[in-house]
């Protein structure tokens, strides 16, 4: 046991001492840096390890590597302690103790003790103290749960060193038994958690890391922290303060890199898509463009000729006015010089035609006697007619005396016939008793009926039901052979991810006859991987966009194809957002294989991608020009192939991408400077989309007892359909039998019948003769009828004498009017005769009069034709100027102010607007909707452009970004994690073991990690150091000098840990011990606390350390203060002092 000596009064000196060390130290740094840099390469191969094979094994080199010295970070107050590092802690009723105190040492300090003492106790203490969780001490989980067992109350104080110049913080934490809250006061002041958590954060004080406090119920836990943890924790315990703050950038900053870069990638594969749709459509845009420009012509021209009609008419009109007004004159002048014969011929013309319509008024006279005559004449003849119709009847009355008594006979005898037949009717069945007989049969086949309707309802719902599980049967056989189906469950899950597109590809397979070729549907559902082995491979050569891509194999269909589902919901009743693709093929333009097939298959690869697929042969234009599959490479067997040949096979081919195992590699050459190829490397992941989704046994299971239960429900349809048939044959003959029954009383019923209607026929007829007997006995005599027909002849004969007279006055009022007729026609011949010789006279005059007349009007009906015509055009003119635009307008009024008008007459706008005409019509026409998506498309190419150059701006920051925070980070770190490793090392070297301390790096910055690498037996290698691999022991003493490395460069005030020696041979705990002890009393130091239940005789100690013995049990003196061994070691030496003095004296 080593010797106490008194610590207080030394410490004064010694801290004056490490002062002027390290003032001493600061020189000798500044002055040493250069030499330091220059040398850095020489140090770096004397720290290295030496390697005894390729593995990574390693030995010691019997030298110990140069410890560099390293700059005071942390500011030491003239104490020695340093803000944050524990000056005192005092417990009451806290787990084991009823009260302790105790003031740990600024440097290290050995807490020992017999086991359930309370060392750990400590540890909880300084943890629950500073306000960290429960959960880092791996206990119980409240607060409450750590007061002692037979006591209601406790607290924790602990006093921290206070920044230089300032006081101590004295925390308090007082806990209840009985409550979970534990209030804080801080310098006796009242506290909040929250502003204790900030003096912590504030000191840097780090009880939740690992690499700075180790309770013991989580020392097992170090080395289960995975390598990325490893990383964040030694970083938050050492090295630059800024480390965590830029690995978190990094790891930020590398997260948003990736997902604008894949947002670019996206919207890249979007705008070539709507490029290529709108380079599609450049042709039909450039056509309507010109066909727009013809029909903007074609509407200033149709402006122009009527206007230029207009000004032609116009002046024709002008010109024309004069002349007419000429002509008139003449023609006026001409008639005042003539006007005594004009004025007489005028008299003559009107005698003339006074003297006609007398004339005629005569004539029409006469022509109405005329009429009158033959009105009588007709009538007369019809008079006569009827006369000799009169006289014929009289003839014929002797015959028809004759005929009447012969018909009087035949009656008298046809009803003395009948009398004698009604007299003796046939005998006949009672037809009352027919009817019952009737009714009794019909009321049975009434009941019979209703059990024929029953049985009906009863087939009829029988068939149904056997239709509706027919039905069941067929749908879930359909069912389970979905299910079995590929494609179907490739076709479900695309619906799943893709409602349009799913929806679309149902569309697509009724509908392929309208297209001229076919349409291929994604890649997704119509290519097959038949190997497995390759399916993860072939599917990370695709894009998720490629994989649901819409092929057409000819323009025609792709712009139907794109006008049926995306610009119109005609197809499937909305617009679908799907991915469409056309480019006319040329094998020519296509870039060939990188190298030739046997070529590859020496390089170690089992092929290109294109042969490991099945698909149709028109697809694989697609997969070749965009996909690019027969361009990439594949090798199932990572180790067949040597990166490097496969490297340069690629970078050969100016580029190239070809799969190693799981590792897709992308080669490039750069577009600057020496144009060296990059690779981007990343791993595949399983394939989800070319593999058919699995089915889910549950369902197949249902679906088959579904089935099951529909076939026995069958087979009970059937035996009662065969129920039914018997009762329907019994049914059947009870029908036949009544219809026996019932046609045998018909019969009777009818003879019965018959008989009566005979009966009642004869009556009939008998009630018939006799009324027609009647008649002809009660007939006019013969002799009254002739003379009533003598008597109408009679009556005849003198109307017709009236009528003769009539005539006779008709003709002689006609023969008169004829007359009168005569005399004014010879009137009219008369004065025809006199106009005619005055014609004769004057006929020069008469002549002349006529020319001119002729050449006035025909001078007149040309102005009144051009003056309408220049009307008419001029309302022509206003309404083209209201209908055109008003750029037709600007046009026109620019040609007319530039004489464009002018210059060519009507005829000739005519012909130039006929010749736009028909350049119009061998323009064809092109839908304007073509236009309005080319232009929306082109808008929203812009937008995108604009968005993915605004993205790659911000690419180019957040890269600047990363850059700068690596060039910060990754220097820092290194250098960290290099003292940390070459101080791990010689630690290892010295207990006869091999460690090394790795930096992991990765392109996810989240992933970098620190590898601990230990060999403890010389036949091993290097192996990563876990929480399964190692043993307990090996464990401890990797965390131990991990920890112990880590010591050096920490920036925390204290750091903890607690009985990590458990598992140690003796050798390996000697040699932590005194490393330790080397390490942590150095006078950069900070504060450490290393908890042990046991020592080794004979270690190595150091002034600077202070132990700590827990002396706990039932014996101690129940008052505060007594049993303090620094009390009592203070004793002996003032007492051995006196002795030495009273000795002297």
């Amino acid at each position: 046991m080593r010797e106490h000596i008194d610590a207080e009064d030394q410490r004064d000196a010694e801290v004056e001492e490490d002062v002027v060390r390290e003032d001493d130290k600061d020189e000798d740094v500044e002055a040493q840096g250069e030499e330091e840099q220059e040398e850095d390469g020489e140090d770096q191969s004397r720290r290295k390890r030496a390697r005894v094979n390729t593995e990574g094994d390693s030995r010691p080199t019997g030298s110990s590597p140069k410890v560099e010295k390293r700059k005071q970070t942390l500011p030491r107050d003239v104490d020695g302690f340093i803000p944050g590092s524990i000056v005192r802690i005092q417990l009451e009723n806290f787990l084991t103790y009823d009260w302790v105190e105790f003031r740990p040492g600024p440097y290290l300090n050995m807490v020992f003790g017999p086991n359930g003492t309370g060392k750990s106790s400590i540890a909880c203490a300084i943890c629950l103290g500073l306000n960290f969780p429960p959960a880092l001490l791996a206990r119980a989980p409240d607060v409450n749960s750590y007061v002692k067992n037979d006591k209601q109350s406790g607290y924790i104080e602990i006093e921290l060193k206070g920044a230089s110049g300032k006081e101590n913080l004295v925390i308090r934490r007082s806990i209840q038994r009985n409550s979970k809250s534990a209030p804080f006061t801080l310098n006796g002041k009242s506290a909040s958690g929250r502003e204790i958590n900030a003096r912590m954060a504030e000191l840097n004080v780090q009880v939740s890391n690992l690499c700075t406090f180790l309770p013991q119920d989580r020392v097992a836990e170090f080395a289960r922290m995975t390598p990325q943890q490893l990383l964040r924790e030694t970083q938050r315990a050492a090295g630059n303060e800024n480390l965590t703050s830029w690995h978190d950038t990094l790891i930020s900053a590398g997260k948003e890199l990736r997902q604008v870069q894949e947002l670019v990638n996206n919207d890249r594969e979007q705008l070539k898509t709507m490029e290529d749709r709108n380079a599609n459509l450049e042709r039909d845009v450039r056509r309507y463009e010109e066909r727009r420009a013809l029909e903007k012509k074609i509407e200033l021209l149709e402006f122009i000729v009527p206007i230029k009609e207009y000004y032609e008419a116009r002046e024709k009109y002008r010109i024309m006015k004069p002349k007419q007004r000429e002509a008139i004159r003449n023609l006026q002048r001409l008639q005042k010089r003539h006007k005594p014969y004009i004025d007489l011929d005028k008299a003559l013309e009107q005698e003339v035609k006074e003297r006609e319509k007398q004339r005629e008024s005569r004539k029409a006279a006469a022509k109405r006697k005329f009429a009158a005559m033959s009105e009588k004449w007709e009538e007369n003849e019809k008079l006569e007619s009827q006369a000799e119709d009169i006289k014929n009847r009289l003839d014929n009355l002797k015959k028809s005396e004759r005929d009447r008594l012969a018909s009087i006979k035949r009656l008298e005898k046809s009803i003395a016939e009948g009398e004698e037949r009604l007299a003796n009717p046939p005998e006949t069945e009672d037809l009352d008793d027919l009817n019952r007989q009737l009714r009794e049969l019909q009321h049975q086949h009434v009941i019979d009926q209703q059990q024929v309707t029953d049985l009906q309802e009863r087939q009829k719902a029988n068939v149904a039901k056997g239709s509706e599980i027919k039905y069941q049967i067929d749908q879930i056989t359909r069912n389970l052979q979905q299910l079995d189906s590929q494609s179907h469950q490739k076709l479900e899950a695309l619906k799943r991810s893709d409602s349009d597109c799913g929806a679309v590809v149902e569309w697509l397979r009724r509908n392929q006859n309208r297209f001229r070729m076919e349409v291929f549907e994604p890649a997704v559902l119509c290519v097959t991987v038949p190997n497995r082995g390759y399916i993860d491979a072939v599917e990370s050569c695709f894009g998720l966009t490629q994989l649901k891509t819409f092929v057409a194999q000819c323009e025609e269909d792709y712009q139907l194809l794109n006008r049926l589902c995306v610009d119109t919901p005609e197809a499937i009743g909305r617009k679908a957002r799907i991915n469409t693709w056309f480019k006319v093929r040329d094998e020519n333009r296509l870039a060939p294989p990188p190298v030739p097939r046997e070529e590859l298959k020496a390089l170690g690869f089992d092929g290109y991608a294109i042969d490991f697929i099945e698909c149709p042969e028109g697809l694989k234009w697609f997969l070749c020009s965009d996909v690019r599959l027969h361009r990439t490479a594949i090798a199932a067997n990572p180790r067949m192939v040597d990166p490097n040949r496969a490297m340069d096979m690629a970078a050969r081919a100016n580029g190239a991408n070809y799969i190693i195992g799981r590792v897709y590699n992308q080669v490039t050459r750069s577009r600057y400077g020496r144009r060296l190829p990059q690779n981007t490397t990343r791993e595949i992941q399983q394939a989800r989309m070319l593999a058919a989704a699995t089915v889910d046994p549950q369902i197949k299971r249902d679906l088959l007892d579904q089935l099951n239960n529909a076939r026995e429900s069958l087979r009970a349809v059937e035996d009662e359909e065969k129920e039914l048939t018997k009762l329907d044959g019994e049914i059947r003959a009870t029908h036949r039998a009544y219809k026996e029954a019932y046609d045998n009383i018909m019969d009777r019923k009818k003879a019965v019948v018959d008989a009566q209607r005979k009966m009642q026929a004869i009556q009939l007829k008998l009630d018939e003769y006799r009324k027609k007997l009647e008649r002809l006995q009660n007939a006019k005599p013969v002799d009254v009828e002739r003379n009533n027909l003598k008597q109408s002849l009679l009556t005849l004969a003198h109307r017709r004498v009236e009528i003769v007279r009539e005539y006779v006055a008709h003709m002689r009022s006609a023969i008169k009017e004829q007359e009168k007729a005569t005399r004014a026609g010879l009137e009219f011949i008369q004065a025809c005769a006199n106009k005619s010789a005055l014609e004769a006279l004057c006929k020069e005059q008469k002549e002349e009069i006529q020319q001119v007349e002729a050449t006035a009007l025909k001078i007149h009906a040309e102005f009144k034709a051009l003056k309408e015509d220049s009307k008419r055009k001029l309302e022509i003119t206003k309404t083209k100027y209201e209908e055109v635009e008003e750029d037709v307008r600007e046009s026109f009024h620019e040609m007319e102010a530039a004489g464009t008008i002018q210059a060519k007459s009507s005829e000739e706008w005519e012909a130039e607007l006929q010749q736009r005409r028909e350049e119009l019509d061998m323009n064809m026409n092109t839908n304007a909707n073509v236009v309005d998506q080319y232009n929306k498309r082109k808008a929203e190419i812009e937008t995108l452009t604009a968005t993915i150059e605004e993205r790659e701006k911000r690419i180019l920051r957040i890269e600047q970004n990363i850059k700068t925070a690596r060039e910060n980070w990754q220097p820092e770190l290194e250098k960290l994690v290099t003292s940390i490793g070459q101080k791990f090392s010689a630690a290892f070297d010295r207990i006869g073991c091999a460690g090394e301390i790795r930096i992991r790096e990765d392109e996810d910055y989240e992933k970098w990690a620190i590898d601990i690498m230990v060999k403890f037996r010389d036949h091993e290698k290097l192996q990563l150091l876990t929480g399964e691999r190692q043993s307990g022991g090996e464990r401890s003493l990797t965390t131990i000098l991990y920890l112990m490395s880590l010591t050096e460069e920490a920036r925390a005030p204290f750091s903890l840990v607690d009985e990590i020696n458990q598992g140690m041979d003796q050798r390996a705990e000697r040699a932590v011990h005194n490393s330790l002890v080397e390490v942590t009393c150095r006078p950069e130091s900070g504060q450490y606390f290393l908890i042990t239940p046991k020592l080794l005789p004979d270690l190595n100690y150091h002034e600077r350390m202070k132990i700590l013995c827990v002396n706990n049990g039932e014996w101690l003196p129940e008052e505060k203060g007594l049993g303090n061994m620094m009390g009592l070691i203070d004793n002996v030496l003032r007492a051995r002092q006196a002795n030495r003095a009273n000795s002297a004296s």
